[in-house]
């Protein structure tokens, strides 16, 4: 399998035509009993006066990134960080004994797509500290602007996901606000957010390193310290969601891959209103990845609490923005 793309994953929404668009806000999804489930929630918190009804100010819907809304492998952040380690390790070789910078030294992409978010923010830490936030965007855009998939040869702002992206949009077309919680760098995910998601860097949730004020001899400026601030990983989720939104989500989104997206999830689904939880399951090798948790917790947490499970082998009708 060998996609072609274009120049941004939301060029998709041009080649759609609008009639299309209007006849079905999904049309990526194939139609089936997830399909109908998304549509059926939106319809009913968006009917006045009916028993699913959301007021506008309440409509927010949260979004795990990494596997949820664009592929996870290898994660992004991964990526980027073997650049910078490389760099790293140049003024300090004692890092080159210690994983998972010898991992990464050693060109370990098994290691870096395993990877959990602990380990990634601790290579954040140890590449970062001490940058301003401006030197930090520059870097994260600059990789964006050169580097490939190592496997599908493509940017990888291109690959988020087709149905994922016209969800977005059918979520903000009925007055949701759309918010991405992962457990990735915060600040990595602002440089692109924008322009991959039509989501506004200030509504991203991540992880994050702690931050100082510096005078910068006259020119104040924000630094970063080596030390990390918040961990929006698993229970970290809802904590961060909290503290950034001050209102549960009454939809939220996430993967199967590390039972990352559970708490997230759970704190959706079960709240006096019940919300909408969204799974989705890797498990389409032919146009992308199959893969899932040892012990499966993800998708028995999502039999245990109703949630929606998308296959993407049978629900999605395609993949990525533009498909041979």
């Amino acid at each position: 399998m060998q996609p072609a793309w274009g120049p941004w994953a939301l060029a998709l929404l041009v080649a759609v035509p609008l009639q299309a668009l209007a006849a079905d806000p999904l049309p990526s999804w194939n139609d089936g009993l997830v399909k109908q489930a998304i549509v059926g929630f939106v319809t009913r918190a968006t009917t006045q006066g009916g028993p699913g009804y959301v007021p506008p100010d309440e409509r927010i819907a949260t979004f795990d990134n990494d596997g949820t809304l664009w592929q996870e492998q290898p994660v992004v952040q991964g990526a980027f960080l073997l650049e910078q380690v490389k760099a790293r390790v140049k003024q300090d070789a004692s890092l080159a004994k210690r994983q998972p910078f010898k991992a990464v030294l050693e060109g370990d992409v098994a290691l870096l797509s395993t990877m959990d978010e602990p380990q990634l923010m601790e290579l954040f830490a140890a590449t970062h500290g001490g940058k301003t936030q401006e030197e930090f965007a520059r870097e994260a855009r600059a990789f964006f602007q050169t580097a490939r998939h190592p496997k599908l040869g493509v940017p990888y702002t291109q690959l988020a996901y087709a149905p994922m992206l016209e969800l977005l949009q059918y979520l903000r077309a009925n007055g949701f606000q759309t918010w991405i919680s992962s457990g990735g760098g915060m600040d990595f995910m602002r440089v692109i957010s924008e322009d991959t998601y039509g989501i506004p860097p200030q509504q991203v949730i991540g992880s994050s390193l702690q931050e100082r004020f510096d005078e910068g001899d006259g020119h104040p400026v924000l630094r970063r310290e080596a030390r990390l601030d918040h961990l929006n990983d698993k229970a970290g989720k809802p904590v961060g969601i909290e503290q950034h939104i001050g209102r549960r989500p009454v939809f939220a989104a996430g993967n199967v891959r590390s039972g990352g997206d559970i708490q997230m999830l759970q704190y959706t689904h079960e709240q006096p209103r019940p919300g909408f939880a969204l799974l989705i399951n890797h498990d389409d090798a032919a146009r992308e990845f199959a893969y899932a948790e040892k012990n499966g917790a993800s998708l028995k947490a999502a039999r245990e609490g109703g949630w929606t499970v998308v296959s993407m082998r049978q629900d999605w009708r395609r993949i990525f923005p533009e498909e041979r």
